[in-house]
């Protein structure tokens, strides 16, 4: 089992930007591809971005293509997720997930909480 504990969601104004964590709780962390996910009121979950084991290979949903950057450190079992430019339609609950490299939320075993992210415009 692998507990995921998000942080650094908040308030912000449209054009600013955030960055948030996630860290796991076992050392095997770097065992699993890491994913971001968001769901919006009303909305399904949709994919973010992913990062490989190794953190050499990363994936974004066209939304966040050039926004926002995805980054792991394995020695602190941690991955980020620097978010730039955000925009109203951004608002969301945003939650990690470890499992398969994949962007699709059935790829992941291992779910945090999630942490809420409001872009005021």
């Amino acid at each position: 089992q692998v507990q995921l504990v998000e942080s650094g969601g908040g308030l912000v104004q449209a054009g600013g930007s955030l960055r948030l964590s996630c860290v796991a709780s076992r050392r095997t962390f770097s065992l699993y591809a890491l994913g971001w996910f968001r769901q919006a009121p009303g909305k399904e979950r949709e994919f973010v971005s992913a990062i490989s084991r190794d953190g050499g290979t990363t994936d974004y949903a066209d939304s966040a293509r050039g926004r926002f950057t995805i980054s792991r450190d394995n020695f602190k079992n941690t991955v980020y997720l620097q978010m730039n430019s955000l925009q109203p339609e951004d608002t969301a609950v945003y939650s990690c997930a470890a499992g398969s490299y994949g962007g699709v939320p059935s790829k992941y075993y291992y779910w945090g909480q999630g942490t809420q992210v409001t872009v005021a415009s």
